[in-house]
């Protein structure tokens, strides 16, 4: 027979801090998991409220569930303090954006013309002489510049009217979930570690609370209660700290302050890689206005160019196009030839992404912005986006240590 003391051997008195420690732990990572795992809802759904990760019976990550609403309360905090969409499209030099552009624009053009040329009035297109075919092909170097400039420059001005930069963001979040998880994991590496750390530390704490009121009162629901309490406890601690104090305090030499927002440095810098290699990245914003809500209005301004454009390019032809057509047809010539070059643009657009990302520098510009937040600012950045759903992390995590005390109550 071992050592005792009262009614229980004292083992059992000396594991209870060493079991909450692991409860607290294991309640930690499970909830951290489960914040962020699975992807989509797992189990069978016979029931479930709209946006709300469990169901019956099921459970779908909490970040995945809310990635809608978390991804349009981010955006939004981050265009009214990080980004202003005018004011970086303001940097792309329409003369250099052609520049980049004008090969592959010049050999469509040469196709679009000459295709469109044999299609209206083939003999007479054959039988042109070689000079006035040049003075075509010298049109188009003059001209081509000039219409990419002036179409730029439309573009920049009227950005906000042809690129729903929240519908892009929120629609990407939403059609890969993953995404908000990885900008929430890779910027909260460091504290997802000391949650689940702290779990082992704060729950052998409490649990040599737990110990001592055993030995006065061991009560079946003693152990059950306090797991309970050890899951919620470590859980809302852990959570608390890593925000709370939101500004520095100085005690002598020690400095209390959210450990997140110590690292403000640090994550503001995964937080523009991220966000601008996986989502706010050229070929998404010019796929966006291709493709989006407003693409309509961009093809508006690119056909008036076109057509503006088109003018110019066959005013050489003219003459003895319209001899050969009459007027009728040749208007309708012009109009086949803007057409395709209003077709044809989109699919040049991948020869200016190198310069497009250079000269928007997003991931800089917002960097250097959330740097310089401030830390009630830069706490409102990410953590308005899950703040409402922490005490269910909590719950989560008080339900788990429940479930764990009552195992301890049948084993002890």
């Amino acid at each position: 027979m071992g050592y005792g003391v009262g009614d229980h051997p004292l083992w059992q008195y000396l594991i209870q801090p060493v079991i909450a420690g692991i409860v607290g732990y294991g309640t930690n990572v499970l909830a951290l998991e489960m914040t962020f795992r699975p992807i989509e809802f797992f189990g069978l759904e016979l029931f479930r409220l709209k946006d709300q990760p469990w169901g019956l019976f099921g459970w779908q990550g909490i970040i995945p569930t809310k990635a809608e609403k978390m991804a349009s309360v981010c955006f939004d905090l981050m265009t009214t303090k990080l980004i202003n969409m005018k004011e970086v499209f303001d940097r792309l030099d329409p003369a250099k954006f052609s520049e980049v552009m004008e090969d592959a624009l010049l050999l469509t053009l040469d196709s679009i013309v000459n295709e469109v040329a044999m299609q209206y009035m083939p003999k007479v297109w054959s039988n042109l002489p070689r000079e006035v075919k040049d003075e075509v092909v010298v049109a188009m170097n003059i001209e081509s510049e000039q219409f990419l400039t002036a179409f730029m420059d439309d573009v920049k001005e009227n950005i906000d009217d042809i690129l729903d930069i929240k519908q892009m963001t929120v629609s990407a979040c939403v059609r890969e979930k993953k995404l908000v998880n990885k900008i929430f994991q890779e910027c909260g590496e460091k504290e997802f570690v000391f949650i689940r750390q702290s779990g082992l530390y704060f729950g052998f704490l409490f649990g040599l609370i737990q110990m001592g009121v055993f030995f006065v009162y061991d009560a079946v629901w003693v152990l059950p209660v306090f797991g309970f309490l050890v899951g919620w406890a470590t859980n809302w601690l852990a959570l608390k700290v890593i925000f709370r104090p939101l500004n520095p305090h100085k005690f002598g030499p020690i400095t209390i302050h959210g450990i997140f927002l110590k690292r403000q440095q640090e994550v503001s810098e995964t937080f523009a890689r991220v966000n601008c290699v996986e989502i706010l990245h050229t070929k998404a914003i010019w796929e966006t206005i291709l493709n989006g809500p407003l693409s309509q209005n961009f093809f508006a301004m690119l056909r008036a160019h076109s057509i503006v454009f088109t003018e110019k390019l066959v005013g050489g032809m003219k003459p003895f196009a319209v001899t050969a057509l009459g007027s009728g047809q040749f208007s309708e010539m012009k109009e086949e030839i803007a057409r395709k070059i209003a077709d044809s643009l989109p699919a040049m657009m991948p020869h200016s992404y190198q310069y497009t990302t250079e000269a928007l520098d997003m991931e800089n510009t917002i960097r250097v912005k959330m740097s310089a937040l401030s830390y009630p600012e830069f706490e409102g950045v990410l953590h308005p986006a899950f703040e409402e759903d922490e005490i269910l992390l909590i719950f989560v995590g008080g339900v788990l240590g429940l479930c764990a005390g009552a195992i301890q109550t049948v084993m002890l």
